[in-house]
């Protein structure tokens, strides 16, 4: 039986979900292998410059950063990180090098960012003849500071041609890396779920009929929903919302307490976020991968925002929206009225091109691994592109 180890952190909500929702289609197909997990945060606890300095972990600061809206110089502060990784290089790789020896492995599957380089090294070390694929959870790499693709990979997954075209600018061989149809959703995307709308947003309160936006940013929440619900308690027309705050409970009970004439239902953390999308007709929040696919597969145009404060590896994804016309991509939310009343525009051509978004990267992934798995030596050119088995 061959065995897969797959490694993520908690910084932020997007790497550990994309290793349950292949866990979970691993699942479903009865593989035959046998699968372990590794938070990469544990291994390397006693490296963490972050937390002998402060207490807190590196993921718990990034966490925190998220909730708060301390965004703005992320980029500078990414470069310190990458800085530190540096410096920390050979302690990491022989950390790292050591856990596999103890823990053996035939595929190593990452499905984090920043630490690939090391983690490529340390398979090398610790687990020679083992496979290391990295599967990106972001539209496309952060330029010009790569945080995902790096020389030393030996299999990449990329989820968008950009990607792909980045690859190979850093001399990876088209056979090694691999395209899928977009980012990892969870499997419930694609269940079939025939609800009412109208008697769904009746029993959350909401009128059946009334313009309804989705307001999501991750796992974390933002201060940018408050904002947000405060501009739009303003707009001239109908609308409603739904406003989901993932692990933010001080968010929620200063949503959940705000005087309004525009009616409005606040979640908290939540695993039914395909329901909610669902009884929405378009999604506002930050132009992070998983939240904006996910929008997509429900059929949601978007609303975001992209500036100084934006996370510099969701940057392109804002581009990416704008440049596909999903949806609209705004400075700042001073301009939110004006984002809500283009998207609400009769003959507005977001949702015919929403319409055409196809993505059934889930399961190509897993395809991928079985390829790997499988088939000791892989095409030495020509791009691979994944056959999407039946969701």
């Amino acid at each position: 039986m061959q065995r897969l180890t797959f490694v993520y952190f908690d910084a932020g909500g997007g790497h550990r979900s994309a290793m349950d929702s292949l866990l979970t289609v691993i699942e479903r197909q009865k593989r035959p292998w046998e699968i372990s997990t590794l938070n990469l945060q544990e291994v390397l606890d006693r490296h963490d410059f972050v937390r002998r300095l402060t207490g807190l972990r590196v993921q718990d600061v990034y966490n925190r950063m998220l909730a708060s809206g301390w965004t703005l110089g992320s980029p500078q502060l990414l470069w310190a990180l990458h800085g530190a990784i540096r410096v920390l290089h050979n302690r990491l790789v022989s950390t790292l090098a050591e856990y596999w020896r103890h823990h053996p492995a035939d595929v190593v599957v990452s499905v984090i960012s920043n630490f690939n380089r090391e983690l490529a090294a340390s398979v090398k070390l610790g687990l020679p003849g083992a496979k290391f694929v990295t599967v990106m959870t972001d539209i496309a790499d952060y330029s010009p500071r790569h945080i995902w693709i790096v020389r030393e990979l030996e299999y990449l997954v990329c989820g968008s041609e950009r990607a792909v075209e980045q690859a190979r600018k850093l001399g990876h061989s088209n056979g090694r890396v691999f395209r899928t149809s977009g980012m990892i959703l969870n499997p419930r995307f694609y269940e079939s779920r025939n609800i009412d709308r109208s008697q769904e947003r009746q029993r959350l309160g909401l009128d059946p009929h009334c313009p309804t936006a989705l307001v999501l940013f991750g796992g974390q929440g933002s201060r940018d929903m408050l904002e947000i619900a405060r501009r739009l308690e303003h707009y001239p027309g109908a609308l409603q919302f739904i406003f989901i705050c993932g692990r933010n409970k001080d968010l929620a009970a200063k949503l959940r307490g705000m005087r309004t004439g525009k009616r409005r239902y606040v979640e908290g953390f939540t695993f039914e976020i395909p329901y909610f999308m669902r009884l929405a007709d378009f999604f506002i929040g930050k132009p992070g991968p998983g939240s904006v696919s996910e929008a997509l597969a429900c059929g949601l145009p978007v609303i975001v925002v992209c500036n100084a404060w934006t996370l510099p590896q969701e940057r392109y994804n804002a581009e990416w929206i704008r440049n596909h016309g999903y949806g609209v991509m705004l400075r700042s939310f001073d301009e939110i009225n004006r984002a809500v009343t283009e998207m609400l525009e009769p003959g507005s051509m977001f949702r015919h091109n929403v319409a055409q978004y196809f993505n059934c990267a889930v399961f190509e992934v897993v395809d991928i691994l079985r390829q790997l798995v499988d088939e000791p030596h892989l095409p030495a050119s020509g791009t691979s592109d994944a056959t999407p088995s039946s969701p």
